[in-house]
């Protein structure tokens, strides 16, 4: 028997409650609008590692993937075995550096393979893309990338009742308790100022796009705010301590009813994203698959999620 449709359980979620349902976004959504620029494949061809590049390609080829996050686990794992056995500190530190050249080389090739302003969008994605955003109450994601911002944000084609709160007001974060849209790895356009946490917002005056601003602040050394550490623990230590990402986080323990989760592969790494939802006041989650249904990708997301969020 075939799985049932995204319209379909979208239907059946409307039959038990009124209320809309939640969604998480994965790197899927992203891919599904730019599939040739939002895929680790395409981000570690184009990616600088300096001087590291021939060690760093070699592990990606050693461990026959293009996912950054898992080289960095598998880094991790090397660090606390070479400390665990007395490997000599040069050859730790060397691991640990790697570690932050591949943070640091994809936040870095994400800002230079971005599509630069909002307009690069057609108007009939943005419109395909808010009209299947707006069937959702509170809006979650793991990716990086502008598109949502900008798709949340395109104002010349606005559905009734579209959600437009991220929290910030300009450019300071300020309302988490109207906030909407939430960014729970952080996004290219957020940043710490100090004490606060600020947003690259689009100077229309100046015709100065969020990229260009982003990548001016990386020439001086100040890096958006991401997670991309290797393992959930590490992510959740990250998110902790910082007041909008803990703020997300909580939000996401505090949703309730129905929650769809479109283009993740409920990997082991966001194991604290599915810890929280099953905290949660959730009692239905509906987990998209593309593709061919019994394929090698989907058969193993499908008992990751068994094994991850059906806990009740």
């Amino acid at each position: 028997m075939p799985l049932p449709s995204f319209n379909e359980m979208l239907e059946k979620s409307f039959s038990l409650t009124e209320d809309k349902p939640s969604v998480l976004f994965g790197n899927g959504f992203s891919q599904a609008l730019c599939p040739n620029i939002f895929n680790y494949r395409s981000l570690f061809e184009d990616a600088d590692f300096g001087t590291r590049g021939t060690t760093i390609k070699m592990l990606f080829d050693k461990l026959e993937t293009y996912d950054f996050e898992e080289v960095m686990g598998t880094l991790k794992n090397a660090e606390v075995i070479c400390n665990s056995y007395g490997i000599e500190s040069e050859k730790t530190d060397m691991i640990s550096k790697d570690q932050d050249t591949l943070k640091n080389s994809l936040i870095k090739v994400i800002s230079s393979k971005h599509p630069e302003k909002s307009s690069s969008i057609e108007a009939e994605e943005y419109k395909c893309a808010k009209k299947f955003i707006s069937q959702f109450e509170k809006i979650f994601t793991l990716n990086y990338d502008l598109l949502l911002y900008w798709i949340i944000n395109k104002n010349e084609i606005q559905p009734e009742g579209f959600i437009t709160n991220d929290g910030f007001w300009s450019d300071k974060f300020l309302y988490p308790n109207k906030q909407k849209l939430f960014f729970l790895h952080g996004g290219i356009h957020i940043y710490n100022d100090g004490g606060s946490v600020r947003k690259h917002t689009f100077k229309g005056d100046r015709d100065i796009s969020i990229i260009e601003q982003v990548e001016k602040s990386l020439g001086e050394g100040k890096f958006p705010l991401f997670v991309s550490e290797p393992t959930h623990k590490k992510k959740l230590e990250r998110i902790r301590h910082n007041h909008y990402l803990n703020n997300c986080y909580d939000a996401l323990g505090n949703i309730n009813g129905t929650l769809f989760i479109h283009g993740h592969s409920i990997a082991e790494n966001d194991k604290h994203i599915f810890d929280k939802i099953i905290d949660s006041e959730v009692d239905r989650v509906f987990i998209s698959i593309y593709g061919v249904e019994n394929s090698k990708d989907n058969t193993s997301i499908i008992e990751r999620a068994k094994r991850f969020i059906v806990q009740k």
